[in-house]
């Protein structure tokens, strides 16, 4: 009994010994460097450790999947290091093919490296460079003493490279230039998907277009589809125009831009800035939308006006020669309401139209309403729906209001139905006038005289004597009223025809006769300063 169990545990231990054997054999077998061709063989022997095969004429050794080829090879098969000499080939499984002058190949970690006239391809790009280290059990390659890849008709080069040839990755670093028919690539670092054609900027990156230049530090660019997504303050400049956000997506061949936080775009021809947290922009046909937040600055001649609203949009349109009139309303019933302005039939004429809560500040001017149409073809404001107009101490407020301008500042102002004009004296009395329209004129940016016309016109304003002493309060109304400023006060108020007024003493006053219908003094809402703007 004794004896089986010592035969049992003999022959357990030499089927483990044998086990152990096998798997050595085999792992050792998938190492090792088998020779498969030449036109010659030779053996040296150096020293006892070491013994070099040498093959001549059409070389051809082969790893696993890796075949090395060559004019000749010096093989140590103890070792697994080949030294490959002349039109040296590497065909990795078929995938991926290296081509060199020189190479020396440690097989126990499939390393190559590789020199002089280096030529690397995946069937994608070609990676060209004089030194080259390639690991073939990672599929990763660098080079570190300038190379380039090339890629259809796109070119990078770099003073260092890695290529992952499992993602067909390339990050190069140093002195990276892109060069292709459409772009022209500079920086530092930059990491390009040989199949995807993308790039992936991680440094300070400057984009040269055949229309513009782009300015990034973080970002991806499609070279095929001309898609691009920027972060970090990106800026993209054309001759025209620039466009500036945290966040940026940009399509070159349709034009389009979208801007997220912090958005900028300067339009330089039209002489205007949009500010906004979100903002689109279509650069073939020049316009743009802003819906966060947006503010528009229109600037010339040392003068700048801020618009803001929920929406902001501006569109560019050619003059129609044809009709030479811009329509400003066409009703259901083809009632056209034009107005004729000279224009060149080659002019392009940008509009802005606000939505909602539009707000406008300048210097000379003020103005709120619940839209706006505005265009550089004859510098009017158009204002719908509730609007409300300031000059210094006096308010005019409408259905409707149209606001001429001339070199920024205002030069007439009309208002349809509902008119009301409200200038204040001081906090206890307001000099007021109402009626159907109004036309209101401008001299150096200041009112200085409006016509108001009704059925009738209504009026209440407090007289001053030569002392500029109040004397009382008129309240009067007729067919027309006119009223005269002079240094930013009303001065004067003419009626014309069917006059009809009373003049109250200010102690005698009644309380029902002291504002006119529909009085509202909305100081409230009038924006003060080109910073509340931007709250």
């Amino acid at each position: 009994m004794q004896q089986f169990s010592f035969r049992y545990k003999l022959t357990a231990v030499l089927f483990f010994l044998l086990f152990c054997l096998k798997g050595w054999s085999q792992t050792d077998t998938s190492r090792r460097i088998d020779i498969l061709d030449g036109q010659s063989l030779r053996q040296l022997t150096i020293d006892s450790n070491t013994v070099l095969k040498t093959i001549a004429g059409n070389a051809i050794v082969r790893q696993g999947r890796t075949i090395l080829s060559g004019d000749s090879i010096a093989l140590n098969q103890l070792t697994g290091v080949a030294e490959v000499f002349g039109h040296v080939h590497i065909n990795d499984a078929d995938s991926v093919h290296t081509y060199a002058n020189y190479l020396r190949y440690i097989g126990k970690e499939r390393i190559a490296y590789l020199k002089r006239n280096v030529k690397l391809t995946d069937g994608k790009g070609i990676l060209y460079t004089d030194d080259l280290e390639y690991n073939l059990a990672t599929g990763i390659a660098t080079y570190k003493n300038g190379g380039r890849v090339v890629n259809g008709k796109t070119v990078l080069t770099s003073s260092d490279a890695v290529y992952y040839s499992d993602t067909k990755d390339v990050y190069f670093k140093k002195y990276v230039h892109l060069t292709d028919p459409k772009y022209d690539i500079v920086a530092d670092s930059l990491l390009y998907n040989t199949q995807t054609k993308e790039a992936h900027f991680i440094s300070p990156t400057r984009i040269k277009t055949k229309d513009g230049i782009i300015n990034t530090k973080n970002g991806v660019y499609n070279l095929e589809t001309g898609e691009s997504t920027f972060y970090d303050r990106t800026s993209i400049v054309d001759s025209t125009r620039s466009i500036t956000g945290n966040y940026i997506f940009f399509d070159d061949k349709k034009g389009i831009a979208l801007v997220e936080g912090n958005g900028k775009i300067v339009d330089s021809v039209s002489k205007v800035i949009v500010l906004g947290d979100r903002l689109e922009m279509n650069t073939k046909e020049n316009s743009f939308l802003g819906t966060r937040k947006p503010i528009m600055i229109i600037y010339r001649n040392n003068d700048s006006t801020y618009i803001t609203a929920d929406t902001l949009f501006s569109g560019l349109r050619k003059y129609d020669s044809s009709t030479r009139r811009t329509v400003i309303k066409n009703d259901t019933l083809n009632k056209v309401t034009e107005l004729n302005v000279k224009t060149s039939a080659t002019d392009s004429i940008r509009y802005f139209l606000g939505y909602h809560n539009v707000r406008i500040f300048n210097d000379s001017i003020q103005a709120v309403s619940d839209s706006m149409y505005y265009s550089t073809e004859d510098s009017v404001f158009r204002l719908f729906k509730d609007p409300v107009f300031w000059n210094a101490q006096t308010q005019v407020n409408g259905d409707t209001m149209y606001l001429f301008t001339q070199n920024q500042k205002p030069k007439r102002l009309y208002v349809f139905n509902n008119s009301m004009v409200i200038n204040k004296a001081n906090d206890a009395m307001f000099n007021q006038m109402s009626g159907r329209t109004l036309n209101g004129y401008f001299k150096d940016g200041e009112i200085d005289y409006i016509r108001m016309k009704g059925s009738p016109a209504e009026s209440v304003f407090y007289p001053q004597d030569e002392d500029s002493a109040y004397i009382g309060m008129n309240r009067s109304k007729g067919d027309v009223i006119d009223i005269f400023f002079v240094k930013k006060e009303l001065n004067k108020v003419k009626f014309v025809n069917n006059v009809d007024g009373t003049l109250f003493p200010l102690r005698q006053v009644p309380a029902d006769q002291k504002y006119l219908k529909g009085f509202n003094w909305m100081d409230s809402r009038r924006p003060k300063t080109k910073l509340q703007m931007f709250e």
